[in-house]
C-alpha cells in the first residue's frame, strides 16, 4: 500500500511549481554572488552611468559603450546596473569598471559611499527616479539616438538637472512638447555615438547601392512610423527594377518578429521578392541582400542612396554621409506636418500613396542628379551643429568636464546624508 504522504510529497517536488520555485531559488543565489562579485567596492570614478532595464533594452546602453570607454580615459566611469540579464551583456562588451545593485538601499549605500560628480542615463527607465533622488550628483539624460520620432521627448525631462541633446532641431523639439520647461537645462553635444569608426560591413560593389532600412511600428498608433505595411513590397519591386543597382534590405530588428499580420506578411513578400530577384544574377557581388543584423552605421560607407522612415536612421545617414542622398517616406500622406515635424523630409523626396508609383524614376534620378545637396548640408548643421566627424565628441567630453568640475566646487558646501526616494522593490 502506498504512502499517501510520501506520494504527496512526491508530487509536489515533482509539479511545475516547486520547479518554477526551486530555479528561482537557484537564480537568487546566483544573483548574490554576481552582486558581490560586481559591489564596486574599490570603485574609483567621477561618472555614474546609470542603466536600470533588462537585457533586451541593452541596446541603448550599447551604443554609448564606445563613448564611455573614450571617456573613461578623462574621467574614470563605472557602469551601474540593477538587472542580471544586462550585467552579463555588459560583461562581454566592455572593460569598463561594472557594478550591479539590484536593491535601492545598497544602490544608495554605493552613492554615499563614493564620491561621484556625474550620473548619465541612457533612457527614462522607471527606475531612474531611485538614482535621481541621490542628490550629490548631476543627474544627465542622455538618451539613446536622435530621432524626429514623437517618442523621443518626455516631460520626463524636466526630472533631469541637465539634458543633451544633438543640436537646434531638438532643442525645437522640446519647446514644442513640453510645457513650463527650462531650456537652460539642455546642452548641444551633436551625436558623439556617430564618431566611432567600426569596420566596414558591407562589401562594395560594382552596382550602385540602394539600402531600404525601415523602422518598425512602435508601441502605439502615435509612434507608427513604418512603411513596410503600406509600402515596403512596391518600394522593393521599384529598386529592384533601377539598372545597374542592388538592393539592400536592413529593417529594424524588429520588423523580423512584429506580430502585426500585415507587418509580417509584407516582410515575407519583401524577402521573396529578393530571393527570386536574386535567381538571375550569377555574380554574387551584384546580388541584392538582406541584412537583418549588423552595424547599419557600419554599412552607410556602401551606400549610395537610402530610402527610410522617420526614425534615427535617416538621421544618422545625414550625419555621417552628407553627400549622399536619401528619401524618406510618410504613412500619414500629410507633407506639411511632415516638413513641420521632421525638417530633414524639407530636403528629401517624399514617398507617400502619392508619389508610391513613381519609386523607380526617383531612384534613378537620385542616382545621377542631387540638387537637394546644399539644404541637406544645411540641416545637418541644423540638427548636429558645426563641425566634421569627432566635433561630437570632443563636446561631450567638454560638456562632462564643465559639469565635474562645477559640481565638484558646489559639494564644497554641501551635506546630506539621506533621501527620500522610495525603493518600489520587485
Amino acid at each position: 500500500m502506498k504512502n499517501p504522504v510520501r506520494s504527496v510529497a512526491r508530487n509536489a517536488v515533482q509539479s511545475r511549481a516547486w520547479k518554477r520555485t526551486s530555479e528561482w531559488i537557484r537564480g537568487t543565489e546566483r544573483w548574490n554572488q554576481l552582486e558581490d562579485e560586481f559591489d564596486g567596492r574599490y570603485v574609483k570614478a567621477e561618472v555614474v552611468v546609470y542603466f536600470g532595464d533588462r537585457g533586451p533594452k541593452f541596446y541603448q546602453l550599447a551604443q554609448w559603450i564606445p563613448v564611455l570607454e573614450d571617456l573613461h580615459r578623462k574621467h574614470r566611469v563605472v557602469v551601474v546596473l540593477r538587472k542580471v540579464s544586462a550585467l552579463n551583456l555588459a560583461r562581454e562588451m566592455t572593460s569598463l569598471p561594472l557594478v550591479l545593485k539590484r536593491k535601492f538601499d545598497a544602490l544608495q549605500t554605493f552613492y554615499h559611499a563614493n564620491d561621484f560628480k556625474v550620473a548619465l542615463y541612457v533612457n527614462n527607465g522607471m527606475t531612474n527616479f531611485q538614482s535621481l533622488s541621490f542628490a550629490p550628483m548631476v543627474h544627465v539624460h542622455v538618451n539613446h539616438g536622435e530621432s524626429d520620432k514623437l517618442s523621443m521627448v518626455s516631460n520626463q525631462a524636466k526630472s533631469y538637472d541637465k539634458v543633451f541633446v544633438a543640436g537646434d532641431a531638438a532643442v525645437e523639439r522640446h519647446r514644442r512638447a513640453i510645457i513650463d520647461f527650462n531650456e537652460d537645462a539642455l546642452v548641444k553635444i551633436g551625436r558623439p555615438q556617430l564618431d566611432v569608426d567600426t569596420p566596414l560591413e558591407l562589401e562594395p560593389s560594382a552596382a550602385h547601392t540602394i539600402m531600404y532600412a525601415p523602422t518598425w511600428e512602435g508601441e502605439n498608433e502615435s509612434n507608427n512610423y513604418t512603411s513596410v505595411d503600406l509600402f515596403g513590397p512596391q518600394i522593393v519591386e521599384a529598386a529592384l527594377r533601377v539598372p545597374g543597382a542592388r538592393l539592400i534590405y536592413k529593417p529594424h530588428p524588429r520588423v523580423e518578429s512584429s506580430k502585426d499580420p500585415a507587418m509580417s506578411e509584407a516582410n515575407t513578400r519583401i524577402l521573396g521578392l529578393i530571393a527570386e530577384a536574386n535567381e538571375s544574377i550569377g555574380d554574387e557581388s551584384l546580388q541584392h541582400q538582406v541584412l537583418m543584423q549588423g552595424n547599419i552605421l557600419a554599412m552607410f560607407d556602401t551606400v549610395d542612396v537610402l530610402i527610410t522612415d522617420i526614425s534615427s536612421v535617416g538621421l544618422d545617414f545625414l550625419y555621417l554621409q552628407p553627400n549622399k542622398p536619401l528619401a524618406l517616406t510618410d504613412r500619414r500622406n500629410d507633407t506639411p506636418r511632415l516638413n513641420a515635424e521632421a525638417p530633414i523630409s524639407r530636403a528629401t523626396p517624399i514617398i507617400d500613396e502619392t508619389t508610391i508609383g513613381d519609386v523607380e524614376p526617383m531612384l534613378k534620378e537620385m542616382l545621377l542628379t542631387d540638387p537637394a545637396a546644399e539644404a541637406r548640408h544645411e540641416l545637418r548643421r541644423h540638427y548636429f551643429g558645426e563641425g566634421e566627424k569627432g566635433t561630437s565628441s570632443e563636446l561631450f567630453k567638454d560638456a562632462i568636464s564643465r559639469l565635474i568640475s562645477d559640481r565638484t566646487v558646489a559639494l564644497e558646501s554641501f551635506h546630506s546624508e539621506s533621501t527620500n526616494a522610495e525603493s518600489s522593490e520587485e
